[in-house]
């Protein structure tokens, strides 16, 4: 079982409110030249593995300079201010979980039976999510804003598609939005947290309504 996470501080803007990253848009990268390119892979590095050290709560604009090797002036002007690189670091790892789903190995990716992706798909959420745990938890603190998003949309239609591949016999739609609230990262977090749920319990939940949902539950 896992040990409960300290208490979450949410990210602030500029202004110390509270940063509502629902409302920002997730999707590719604008085209830059290849040093841009890497100069902004670099800083999102850097980002990425200072909030995991810290929670990005706790990571500044300079930290990240600091850790890449730059001025703080080249992070805001690659960025903007620190909501446009909390965006860009969701951005980021949302296409790294996506192209896990379209060309990953097995369950996750091509190759399994449907019941299996699904399974493995809700477990890798799960997991993706609690390790990111700070970032997402800003980016989903209001559902209903959340489930108009690029990224969400992007599981909907995953789900439902695996769905229809398992032959499910019930309303598609309805049983997407149902898995897919399983999966909820506000409810998710107080189970792991606040239930004190390890992670592994959890995952066994999610594969248990697959099962129950497809007829057959993988092991």
């Amino acid at each position: 079982m896992i040990e409960p996470l300290p208490p979450l501080r949410a990210p602030q803007d500029d202004h110390g409110g509270r940063t509502d990253l629902a409302l920002m848009p997730t999707g590719p990268a604008p085209r830059l030249r290849a040093d841009a390119a890497r100069n902004r892979t670099r800083l999102l590095e850097v980002a990425a593995c200072l909030a995991a050290e810290r929670g990005i709560a706790n990571v500044t604009m300079e930290d990240i300079a600091q850790g890449a090797g730059v001025g703080k002036g080249t992070v805001f002007r690659r960025f903007g201010d620190r909501t446009g690189l909390l965006v860009e670091l969701l951005s980021h790892y949302e296409q790294q979980l996506q192209s896990s789903f379209f060309s990953g190995p097995p369950p996750l990716g091509p190759g399994a039976s449907p019941a299996e992706r699904l399974c493995a798909f809700g477990s890798t959420v799960i997991r993706h999510e609690h390790a990111h745990r700070d970032l997402y938890l800003a980016a989903h603190a209001e559902p209903g804003r959340r489930r108009s998003s690029p990224p969400y949309q992007f599981r909907l239609a995953h789900v439902r598609m695996l769905l229809r591949e398992a032959r499910v016999g019930a309303d598609i739609d309805l049983v997407t939005h149902t898995l897919l609230g399983y999966l909820e990262t506000v409810l998710v977090d107080d189970l792991l947290t606040r239930h004190g749920m390890s992670v592994e319990r959890v995952e066994a939940g999610w594969c248990d309504l697959v099962g129950r949902y497809t007829g057959r539950c993988p092991a």
